[in-house]
């Protein structure tokens, strides 16, 4: 302490260590597989991963890039939205790369909430949408997805979201696919939230980083709507789509004020980053439509393969329709009510790591018997992983 005071600035008091930090340690410590953090377990495309290794080579981007991002990514980023969403961006003043979706999302939040603010956010939520909205000195406000046993999935409330919405909203922040619930948007939905930000006049801040992980039907980015180009700052990620999350290469879409404005706030975060990679990346995103449509086949047969045998094992399991993650409840295990407790005591139990879905929630209660597992990993993994979990029902 000094003068009285805690060290830690008091807007940032709530967050301490965060839960994937302390499962993924708990995973190594007890070598137990870990299904926590969403990371993959193998690398991604060998082409991508020798474009990094030849712009190394040759120089590209050993030094500072440019601020916005180089060129060549920028140019990718444009193109890649053109083609998938017939949504048409300037790569000079459009488009700006980032460390990683992570960076977006607080360079975005810094620059557009003041104290005073509220930002309306699908709940449950990445912890780091909370921590930045603190950072920026705005009011979260959580509208809940909650779950429906009979669809085996979560949904939104339309009526809740639009009362949620007050004269000091500021902005909506959208995640679809949506992690932690699987969660994607149907047109409707997002027809409403667009309907809703037109009537209102609300920015719209949307993480679309698993929007290749679509498992039935298509993304559907919700700058494509009536409206909301110009109001919509959209966040994308190379990260989960190529399987080199290391690399940290994320990217905002936007109307050219609003990147200026979210530009303005990066430039003192990291003010530039991954160089090598980003030309990497700008390869990656020109691959053949054949490259996404196996990546999501794979994870889909991943996603039933775990899906399948955690219900074996006794859990109730919200079939996700997007993202690597498969949110189940832990209740008809038989006395298993405590998310936390039941994560931390699983490795030793059956040697498997998972995270505990209050931990994305401000209601605590509302998500306290749910469980997150990861299926990004190898099929072989899995089926270990499967067959350890079921050892919870033999019990």
């Amino acid at each position: 302490m000094t003068q009285g005071r805690p060290l830690l600035n008091r807007r940032l008091a709530e967050f301490g260590t965060t839960i994937f930090a302390e499962m993924s340690a708990l995973a190594v410590r007890t070598g137990s597989i870990n299904l926590g953090q969403g990371f993959p377990d193998t690398d991604g495309p060998e082409e991508v991963r020798e474009a990094a290794v030849r712009a190394l080579r040759a120089g590209h981007g050993n030094q500072y890039p440019p601020g916005p991002g180089v060129p060549e990514l920028r140019t990718a980023i444009a193109a890649h939205q053109q083609r998938r969403y017939a949504l048409t961006y300037d790569p000079d003043s459009e488009v700006l790369v980032t460390a990683g979706a992570t960076e977006a999302i607080a360079a975005t939040l810094l620059a557009l909430v003041e104290p005073g603010d509220e930002v309306i956010a699908l709940e449950p939520y990445y912890d780091s949408y909370a921590a930045c909205i603190a950072m920026a000195g705005g009011t979260r406000v959580p509208v809940t997805l909650r779950p429906d046993s009979d669809s085996g999935t979560y949904r939104l409330d339309l009526d809740e979201l639009r009362a949620a919405v007050t004269p000091h909203t500021r902005l909506i922040l959208l995640n679809t696919p949506h992690n932690p619930t699987g969660t994607v948007l149907t047109r409707e939905e997002l027809a409403a939230i667009a309907e809703l930000a037109c009537e209102r006049d609300l920015l719209v801040v949307t993480d679309e980083v698993y929007e290749h992980l679509v498992f039935e039907g298509d993304h559907l980015p919700i700058a494509g709507f009536p409206g909301m180009r110009e109001r919509t700052v959209t966040i994308g990620s190379a990260g989960k789509t190529f399987s080199f999350t290391g690399w940290k290469v994320g990217w905002v879409t936007a109307g050219a004020e609003l990147v200026t404005a979210v530009r303005s706030a990066k430039q003192f975060l990291t003010y530039v980053s991954a160089g090598p990679f980003q030309y990497a990346v700008a390869e990656a995103l020109a691959l053949p439509d054949s490259y996404f449509e196996g990546l999501r086949a794979d994870l889909r047969t991943k996603r039933d393969l775990l899906s399948a045998g955690l219900a074996e094992a006794g859990f109730e399991v919200y079939r996700p329709a997007g993202t690597y993650f498969v949110t189940t409840d832990i209740r008809p295990l038989g006395g298993e009510t405590d998310g936390f407790a039941f994560c931390r005591a699983l490795p030793e139990r059956c040697g498997v790591v998972a995270i505990p879905n209050a931990v994305f929630y401000d209601d605590r209660e509302a998500g306290r018997s749910k469980v997150r597992f990861a299926f990004c990993k190898r099929e072989s993994v899995l089926q270990e992983a499967v067959s350890r979990l079921k050892e919870l029902k033999a019990r």
